[in-house]
């Protein structure tokens, strides 16, 4: 009899063992059917991952090792440079969220304290589903704060202060987080060590919070750029109506600092996974500024050694006709082009072999990495980056910021695929803008097509 038990609770703990395993076998075996596919990006192309050798595509440089071999991560990148119509949309968004925060303290329609169901939010949202009526008087005494007061006026037209439009948003700092003299002492129950904040002050470490920056960055294009880069020289038309302008749309954004580079980012990811969470679906990576060595692989496209991002070592194609927008001939800025002598609608010129448009010339192109004579040579080989955020009292040789792909206003050099060249993050010019990238999940056969 004793024998009959002692079997029988051997096959219930077997039994019992075997449902186990099967209930995660079946529940991963159903994961499987269900693979992820990562959804295409509107107007970006996937840049598969890859080997490139960065540096310097005179052979003279290379011989004496200042060219280095890396690897970089699959990612989408922009086929263009953002243009003034997509980011007058985030421009309309900030004026439009601050509107409506004004308006919230009178009128709570604006403002959602509670869910559909009637549960209180923890967090109080602005309402984005009732009308905001500019020209509706009873809304005019609580938005007079976003408009230029009669001083600052010109021929007596109400409008918008651009000054005003400041985007407010939040950033993890993972490259303080990731210290060990920062990490979290199980045994005391808090952290070890000092952060750095966005303004420069050494601070201990609370708590997680204080790893995330908040940031206030006013967003308006900086328009006076075209009459500020350029000494006795009539641009004022340009800084009047091209970025306010519909004639100038499609044209490339200029005039906009890196920081607000990465804002316009930020905005951009927060959009797009909120349409992500209305389709039920799970969040993507961040869009972001593309790094230095992310963008020279890019523009090669897998054409390693090649001078140019169209895939050879001239700037005319077999008809003569030249294949950039940029300055040739000394100062002759219409020699590409008969129809504009600064920058062109995005796409005018034949794509690469990613089809990114305009990696050479029409604007230089803002990346994430600082700028570093050296930086080759202490780079990881792997997704390599040198980022640094400069602190407000920081020197200025360490607040510059690599700039790639040459502009309207350059010579055939700074077309180059591996010509370096930089400016202060806080400086907005004429001849630069920037496009987004966003790392990839997947492989190129794993895409939702």
């Amino acid at each position: 009899m004793r024998l009959n038990y002692s079997c029988l609770l051997v096959c219930c703990l077997l039994l019992f063992s075997a449902c186990e395993k099967n209930e995660l076998v079946q529940y991963t075996a159903s994961n499987k059917n269900k693979p992820y596919f990562e959804p295409v990006p509107f107007g970006m192309s996937y840049i598969q991952r890859g080997t490139i050798v960065v540096g310097p595509d005179d052979e003279i440089y290379q011989e004496h090792g200042q060219a280095k071999r890396v690897s970089v991560e699959a990612f989408w990148m922009d086929e263009t440079e953002i243009t003034n119509n997509e980011y007058r949309q985030f421009v309309y968004w900030v004026r439009d969220s601050i509107a409506r925060s004004l308006l919230a303290d009178q009128f709570p329609e604006f403002m959602l304290t509670e869910t559909d169901r009637g549960e209180p939010l923890d967090y109080p949202r602005l309402n984005w589903d009732e009308p905001l009526e500019w020209d509706n008087p009873d809304f005019e005494e609580a938005l007079q704060p976003l408009y230029l007061d009669a001083d600052n006026r010109v021929l007596w037209e109400r409008g918008i202060d651009a000054r005003k439009l400041i985007y407010e948003y939040q950033w993890v700092d993972y490259q303080q987080a990731a210290k060990r003299a920062n990490s979290y002492n199980y045994e005391t129950q808090s952290y070890n060590g000092t952060v750095t904040d966005i303004d420069g002050q050494v601070k201990p470490i609370t708590s997680r919070s204080s790893f995330v920056f908040r940031e206030s960055t006013p967003i308006y294009p900086d328009t006076l750029c075209w009459v500020r880069d350029f000494t006795y020289s009539y641009n004022d038309p340009m800084t009047q109506k091209y970025f306010s302008h519909v004639a100038f749309d499609d044209y490339p954004l200029v005039g906009v600092s890196w920081k607000q580079a990465k804002a316009f980012c930020q905005w951009r990811t927060n959009e797009y996974n909120q349409y992500q969470h209305r389709l039920n679906s799970v969040d993507v990576f961040d869009y972001r500024l593309p790094t230095e060595v992310e963008w020279e692989y890019a523009a090669r496209a897998g054409e390693e050694r090649n001078l140019y991002p169209w895939g050879n070592y001239y700037i005319r194609n077999q008809m003569g006709c030249f294949i950039a927008n940029f300055k040739p001939r000394r100062g002759n800025y219409v020699a590409d082009s008969k129809q504009s002598t600064t920058t062109m609608p995005v796409g005018s010129y034949a794509p690469n072999n990613k089809r990114l448009y305009d990696m050479a010339g029409n604007v230089a192109e803002w990346t994430s990495s600082a700028f570093h004579e050296s930086g080759y040579e202490f780079m990881s080989d792997f997704n390599p980056s040198v980022e640094y955020n400069a602190r407000p009292d920081d020197p200025p040789v360490l607040k510059r910021k690599v700039i790639r792909g040459g502009s309207w206003k350059d010579i055939g050099y700074f077309l180059r695929n591996g010509t370096r060249s930089f400016e202060y993050q806080d400086t907005a010019k004429s001849y630069i803008g920037f496009r987004c990238v966003k790392t990839s999940f997947v492989d190129e056969f794993r895409i939702n097509q």
